[in-house]
């Protein structure tokens, strides 16, 4: 899961401890993962057994071997583990988003392994007040065994000149001017599908001349996305981009006018501060972790109604005063999700288990 949220959580966190003194690691990972961690030049393992099947909860433990403590960045944890088990749970969307819960994947194995995991964690990290509400309410965990750990912005996530990233984006995926922004996949929790309709309801109103740089793939939610993008006629205005590499994605934020997060649910929301650190104003929903991650540095909508994401675009874009505003708060509100910060808070919790 290295090109996920997941995976910036994990490499950030993996990249901090190793600055630590006595805390000697061991990484586990997928023989597609191998690669990613070759830069840490540290005691890599690789586990053939594919994400969430049965012989992940077999493999997992025997490659874990001697080592005193396993921390599984993800509720997918080796529930036979027989020393510490410490687990992060970044939301509970299995159980919260009515898209996610309705599925067959989340009935069978998610639902229960969320459960399963929580009870069976002798510890539990999550990344926002607002998910560890949720995980104490849903899962019936005790507050005292859950730890909050804000996300630390990853060292590549910086300031670029906003012209000069612009026309790299634009001559990098062949489109040409200004552009609003949304990072992340296209799951139904994500609402891309509320963001490309509020988008129409702006090009018709014609106070916004930029386009829209979509960064994130989904099988399922592509087709659907691309569905949508035709019948509201935005071909020529909307950018589909899968992926982008680990340093392109700070011209990505830079570039852009304006990053949109429209989601119903997240845990915590990483293109909110990414955005902030590389001076790019955000406008998000006033829903889940979001508010929480913002703080006063976001212009705020109803993920629910197209039109009230509309009105916040156009808020920000059209007013110069509010885009500086916003520009200046959100910079400051980005220097507090660090990464030592982040390191540290996961230390408290390994050396209690340590001893």
């Amino acid at each position: 899961m290295l090109g996920t949220g997941i995976g910036t959580y994990t490499l950030n966190l993996i990249s901090e401890l190793l600055k630590q003194e006595g805390i000697p690691l061991r990484l586990l990972t997928s023989r597609q993962g191998q690669e990613a961690l070759r830069q840490f030049n540290c005691d890599v393992k690789i586990v053939e057994a594919p994400i969430y099947s049965v012989r992940e909860q077999f493999q997992i433990p025997r490659a874990v071997g001697s080592s005193d403590v396993l921390h599984v960045p993800h509720y997918n944890a080796p529930l036979f583990r027989k020393g510490i088990l410490l687990v992060t749970i970044h939301d509970l969307n299995h159980i919260l988003d009515r898209t996610y819960r309705r599925t067959i994947q989340s009935l069978v194995y998610a639902q229960p392994m969320l459960r399963l995991a929580a009870r069976r964690a002798d510890h539990i990290f999550t990344v926002s007040k607002y998910s560890k509400r949720q995980i104490v309410d849903h899962l019936g965990v005790g507050a005292e065994r859950i730890t909050v750990v804000y996300n630390g912005i990853g060292a590549h996530i910086f300031r670029e000149d906003r012209e000069a990233a612009r026309a790299n984006i634009n001559r990098e995926f062949g489109f040409t001017g200004p552009y609003i922004l949304f990072v992340g996949n296209l799951k139904a929790n994500k609402n891309v599908q509320g963001l490309l309709q509020a988008f129409a309801i702006a090009q018709q109103r014609g106070k916004v001349p930029h386009g829209l740089l979509v960064v994130g793939d989904d099988a399922a939610g592509r087709q659907s996305a691309m569905d949508l993008i035709r019948s509201l006629k935005l071909e020529d205005k909307v950018v589909l981009v899968p992926q982008v590499g680990h340093q392109q994605v700070r011209s990505v934020y830079s570039g852009a006018d304006l990053t949109v997060l429209p989601s119903f649910e997240e845990g915590f929301g990483l293109p909110v501060v990414e955005s902030m650190a590389c001076g790019t104003p955000v406008a998000c929903s006033r829903s889940a972790s979001l508010p929480e991650i913002g703080g006063e540095a976001a212009e705020y909508f109803d993920p629910h109604d197209p039109e009230s994401i509309a009105a916040a675009v156009e808020k920000v874009l059209l007013s110069s005063d509010r885009w500086c505003e916003l520009q200046t708060l959100g910079l400051q509100r980005a220097q507090s999700f660090t990464r030592e910060d982040f390191a540290q808070r996961h230390l408290v919790i390994y050396r209690q288990f340590l001893g």
